[in-house]
Parts: C-alpha cells; sequence; structure tokens
C-alpha cells in the first residue's frame, strides 16, 4: 500500500510520485497516454500533472478523453498551468487577469471537467502586478473552477510575496511550488526548499532523471539519444546537456550500478526522498519507463549512498541549468 504524503497545508493526500504529461502528443501517441494514465492510476499515483501548454493543448484533450472514459475522475486529482502563449495576440499569455480566466474556461473544456483541482502559474509573470493574478485565481476559486491554486519555478521571494500579499488581501494562499530539482541541480535547496517548509507549501518538482543524464543515457553532450528531448525539440531543452553535467549523470549511474541500483530509479529515489519534497513528477515517454519507475514509490533512497551523491554534486550547486526558463534568473 503506497504510504500517502500531505500536500502543504492542504486536506488532500497525494502519493509520492506524481505523473507528468509533456510527453503525451509529443512524441507519445494517444493510445499509449491511455496505457500510461491506466498504469500510473492503478499503482496508486493519483495526482496527474498537465499544461494548456502541452503540445498547444493536445495533452489536456488526451487527459479529458481519458477522463471521459468514466470511473476515473473521482480517483484522479487533475493540475494543469497557464502561462505560455495561447495565441498571438499580446494578452495571450501571462498571468494577466484577461489571459488566466480564458486560459482556465479552455483548460476546463478540454478536459471535461467542472473544476480543476489544482491550477498553477506555469511561470511568475513580472510584468503583471502580483495582487491581479492573486485575485483571478482566487475568483477562479469562489467560482468552483479551480479548489487550489500554486506556482511554479518561481524563485523563493516570489513565494513568500505570493504569501504575503495573499494574506494582505484576504486571498486564499497558493499551496503548492512547482520547480526543477534534480541532483545536478541542487539550487533549489539554498533558499526555494526552505522558504516552501517554512510557509507550508507542497513541492512538486520536474526533470527528477534530468532528461536522462543521471540514467547514463548521454555518452557525449554533442551526440544525443535519437528519441531524446535534446534530439527530438532542442533549444532550451538543448541548453540543459553540458559537457560537465554528463560527466556527473554518467559517474553517477556507475555509482548506482555498483550499488546494485538502476540509475533512474536511485536517481528519482533521491529526489523523493529529500527534505521538504512532497512528490517528484515522473514524465514517462513510454508505458515501459514508467512500469520501470513504479517501485519508487514503494523504496527508500539508501542513506549510504548520500555522501557520494554529495560528492559528485555537492548541496546547493549546479552541474546543469535546469532553471532557464526562469526569466528571473541568469544563472
Amino acid at each position: 500500500m503506497t504510504h500517502l504524503r500531505a500536500f502543504g497545508k492542504t486536506g488532500l493526500r497525494i502519493a509520492p510520485l506524481a505523473l507528468g504529461t509533456d510527453n503525451f502528443a509529443n512524441p507519445t501517441p494517444r493510445d499509449e497516454s491511455f496505457a500510461i494514465l491506466d498504469a500510473a492510476l492503478d499503482a496508486g499515483i493519483n495526482l496527474i500533472d498537465t499544461s494548456n501548454s502541452y503540445a498547444k493543448g493536445e495533452a489536456e484533450r488526451i487527459i479529458g478523453a481519458w477522463l471521459g472514459q468514466g470511473g476515473r475522475r473521482g480517483r484522479a486529482l487533475i493540475a494543469t498551468k497557464a502561462y505560455y502563449p495561447t495565441g498571438s495576440g499580446p494578452n495571450d499569455r501571462g498571468g494577466s487577469r484577461a489571459h488566466l480566466m480564458r486560459a482556465c474556461e479552455d483548460s476546463l473544456r478540454r478536459l471535461g471537467i467542472e473544476t480543476i483541482d489544482l491550477y498553477q502559474t506555469h511561470r511568475p509573470d513580472m510584468d503583471t502586478p502580483l495582487e491581479e493574478t492573486l485575485r483571478a485565481l482566487e475568483d477562479l476559486r469562489r467560482q468552483g473552477k479551480i479548489r487550489y491554486a500554486g506556482s511554479t519555478t518561481a524563485p523563493a521571494w516570489r513565494v513568500v510575496e505570493a504569501a504575503w500579499t495573499a494574506d494582505q488581501a484576504g486571498f486564499a494562499r497558493m499551496v503548492s511550488e512547482q520547480t526543477p530539482y534534480n541532483l545536478l541541480d541542487r539550487r533549489a535547496e539554498n533558499e526555494l526548499l526552505p522558504a516552501c517548509q517554512r510557509y507550508g507549501l507542497a513541492v512538486l518538482t520536474w526533470s527528477p532523471l534530468a532528461m536522462g543524464m543521471l540514467a547514463g543515457r548521454y555518452a557525449d553532450a554533442a551526440a544525443p539519444p535519437a528519441d531524446s528531448r535534446m534530439a527530438l525539440r532542442g533549444g532550451i531543452y538543448a541548453q540543459r546537456i553540458t559537457a560537465g553535467a554528463v560527466e556527473a549523470g554518467n559517474r553517477f549511474a556507475a555509482l548506482a550500478r555498483e550499488a546494485g541500483w538502476d540509475p533512474a530509479l536511485l536517481a528519482l529515489c533521491w529526489v523523493k526522498d529529500r527534505p521538504g519534497v512532497t512528490a517528484p513528477l515522473l514524465g514517462p515517454r513510454t508505458l515501459a519507463q514508467l512500469r520501470a519507475a513504479l517501485p519508487a514509490l514503494e523504496t527508500a533512497f539508501p542513506a549510504d549512498l548520500a555522501a557520494a551523491c554529495d560528492a559528485l554534486v555537492p548541496p546547493g550547486h549546479a552541474e546543469a541549468n535546469f532553471h532557464n526558463t526562469a526569466g528571473w534568473t541568469r544563472g
């Protein structure tokens, strides 16, 4: 029986792994996406995370079609996001009231549900007054269109500012932060994780395998696997694959194998059992990848390997930049 974790200060309980769906429709086909959703739910994973920007909304449509088959909505918490452009107009993006209210309606329609369990700002919009964003989220909550709100890839100071602003305005606080965090980018440990612990926010983490570098999939930073995100998407994904990160990832993979572990499973357990983490997001491209990761639900990270991991990448440091889509940082 999977041990459930408290989702911040809410009454929700979730499994120690959550399902990310960025691969749905890009490249994972609908039938295999359905199989991944079924297998995850059957294994006890009860939070499904998506975004209106994943495959231009197609990931939400896939989840909506899956939910429409019946018997699943009551077992699954649905989380989605808004921020990235949904059109060519100047107001088809960001954290403004105009965009969030319209984007929420569109997500509800694609998902085929009446209420989104967790609605997240996909990135902080530094050009929109924070109170405007929070007021829009509060109104969506009062209208019954969302149950909770959260943020994604925000700096620690923004998390604290959002909590303070909500308190001053009489709004419900954001209940979660979703941040990049893996052994190759540990900067969340410096301020973000302590801030979330102090203010009682749940923490979802993305890219726990560092795009496969911690699974030992990259022999060379310049020669990615043909089915990797670096090869398929390039751009911001390619920027995260550096020679130093590949070397550290391969050293980690060797360490895992010497200890009798599958490297991907060990990397996932490392994130899952870090202080302050509620659940890492597992974003499988295939059903086989999901099944290989499911043992992490019941497997603890071995404490005797902690020092060796710290020697590869010290606490608070980074070998790869998984914050490279965050406009508030240049590091």
